[in-house]
């Protein structure tokens, strides 16, 4: 009987250890930009591996694609899985969660933080960083310098963010835009699949050519009106923080614009050959 106690001792010694270390360290606020960074790294990684390794059983097209475009195939899985945590995320600090409401009376907007919203962009940091990395790596197989400038502008500006708690709110608004990247995710693989003609392929361009007219043209436009309305919080701002509001916003709308136009353009040819 003495055997089974001093296990059950050892174990819940262990218990008692891992709790301290979870409770001091990993989840306590001055460590949590740090561990939710890792923490996103290791997502990416989970979710690249389970893409490539559904898709193997799953599709019979995966098998068939060349070395680049299976790499491609399991990128865009992964960015399609940070695009739906990051879009609920965002949608709920923007427009569900009282932490940013104006009828909170808990210092200024621009400086509201939790640990919540800290975790959430440490997570987002982490995706930019492993995503820009295998841009880098098969460059220019993955995109060229436009997505470089649209990665490496992003996660700056949500680094700084998740570093400083500074314009969390507004960090969150343009970040609801991600919502797009499963609809492009997925022109990709109808098009690999060789479904270009097919009716899901003409539904999946009309849905992104709504969701990007929403996501990343009027919700920057309301995003610009929102500082306007507290430009008097927003000037209380370090300077980075002051010019990430305005700068970055700015650099990805102009981006957006011009992608949206090649968008319609794409739309117009696709229902022009459906006629």
């Amino acid at each position: 009987m003495a055997m089974p106690v001093q296990t059950a001792m050892a174990i819940k010694s262990y218990q008692n250890q891992a709790e301290v270390l979870v409770k001091n360290y990993l989840i306590s606020k001055p460590y949590i930009p740090y561990t939710s960074v890792l923490g996103g790294l290791l997502a990416c990684k989970v979710a690249y591996d389970l893409t490539k390794l559904i898709s193997t059983f799953y599709f019979k097209t995966y098998n068939g694609l060349t070395k680049i475009q299976r790499l491609e195939w399991n990128n865009r899985g992964l960015s399609t899985s940070h695009a739906i945590y990051i879009t609920a995320m965002s949608l709920y600090f923007v427009f569900w969660s009282d932490l940013f409401s104006d009828q909170q009376f808990a210092g200024l907007i621009t400086f509201r933080s939790s640990a919540l919203s800290t975790f959430g962009l440490g997570v987002s940091v982490g995706y930019f960083f492993a995503d820009l990395g295998m841009i880098f790596w098969l460059y220019p197989s993955l995109g060229g310098i436009e997505y470089v400038v649209h990665h490496a502008l992003s996660g700056i500006a949500v680094a700084y963010s998740m570093f400083s708690g500074e314009g969390q709110l507004y960090t969150y608004m343009v970040l609801i835009s991600e919502v797009t990247t499963p609809e492009i995710n997925m022109r990709w693989y109808l098009d690999t699949a060789g479904m270009k003609r097919s009716y899901a392929y003409l539904i999946n361009g009309v849905t992104i050519f709504f969701a990007w007219l929403i996501a990343r043209i009027l919700l920057f436009v309301y995003m610009f009106y929102h500082v306007y309305l507290h430009y008097d919080q927003v000037i209380q701002m370090h300077a980075m923080g002051y010019l990430l509001v305005f700068v970055v916003p700015s650099v990805l709308g102009i981006m957006n614009l011009i992608w949206f136009g090649k968008i319609v353009k794409g739309l117009k040819k696709t229902l022009a050959k459906k006629q």
